[in-house]
């Protein structure tokens, strides 16, 4: 397995574990500054894989697909994480803790949150674009940075994905379902 893939693998698992061991923390230990020390640590997982990427192609590396996956995985997690967290830390305050279960959108707050994910989705293709140009940049090599361009259209087709999924459920709302 190349290198860069091991460590974006190891900070995926990374992630996972401080948001899992943060909302251990928070509501089975009962140490809620404690929960939120591991649960601000997770940037801290995109620094390290920026870090080893950046390292990698500094020593002479060439560019390939899994760098350029570096680049997409930490413009997603910036755009995405808290918003994982916040999806985590729902769930787990229901089974552990008695908090509300989640609550489900339909209709119009529906549409709201596909529109709010399209922002999103645009913020992390937009960083994961600017830290391709960096890489990019930082290896001066063109012949060594190929790999790097075909990520570019992949960016686009996950914005276009993501603009039709929020077209089609403001134009076709979610329904809420019937009650018993």
């Amino acid at each position: 397995m190349d290198l860069i893939l091991a460590v974006i693998v190891a900070c995926e698992v990374g992630f996972w574990v401080l948001i899992g061991a943060g909302l251990v923390a928070r509501y089975l230990l009962r140490r809620p500054r404690l929960g939120l020390l591991l649960l601000a640590l997770t940037p801290v997982v995109d620094l390290v894989l920026l870090g080893a990427t950046v390292l990698d192609l500094r020593h002479g590396a060439t560019a390939g697909v899994a760098h350029g996956l570096a680049a997409l995985y930490l413009g997603f997690s910036l755009a995405y994480g808290h918003a994982m967290i916040r999806w985590a830390d729902v769930r787990f305050a229901q089974r552990f803790a008695g908090g509300p279960p989640p609550v489900k959108l339909h209709g119009a707050a529906y549409a709201r949150k596909c529109w709010t994910d399209v922002l999103r989705t645009a913020s992390g293709a937009a960083v994961a674009a600017g830290l391709l140009l960096l890489l990019e940049h930082l290896v001066d090599d063109a012949s060594r940075t190929e790999a790097l361009h075909g990520l570019y259209p992949v960016l686009g087709v996950v914005l276009v994905v993501e603009l039709v999924w929020a077209v089609s459920y403001t134009l076709w709302p979610r329904r809420e379902p019937a009650r018993t």
